[in-house]
């Protein structure tokens, strides 16, 4: 059962690296982040104007603790640099504890 989120939204650098930012995403980030201890799934979504990208990254088990594995891996030098993703101003990344759902 998924306990949290992570939530990241991003942009490609320019127009120019979209195809590089999608491959870096699909084939070397998201697997990164889904080796991390407490990651099950990734699910990306495009704004309707497709200038900005967001990725919804699912945590089982304790937020705070996936949240300091990431970091851990981050701080390793496990983790691959960005590529072809907008620096400047960074992505937004967001940590959500599940609270509750609804269903129709």
């Amino acid at each position: 059962m998924t306990k949290g989120v992570l939530i990241v939204e991003s942009r490609p650098a320019s127009p120019d690296d979209a195809a590089a930012f999608h491959r870096w995403y699909e084939d070397t980030h998201i697997p990164e982040i889904l080796s991390v201890d407490g990651f099950i799934s990734a699910r990306r979504f495009e704004s309707l104007d497709g200038d900005s990208f967001l990725v919804l990254y699912e945590i089982t088990g304790d937020v705070e603790a996936a949240k300091g594995n990431l970091a851990a891996a981050l701080k390793s030098g496990s983790m691959s640099r960005p590529v072809a993703v907008q620096l400047d101003p960074p992505p937004t990344m967001q940590y959500l504890r599940d609270i509750g759902e609804h269903r129709s």
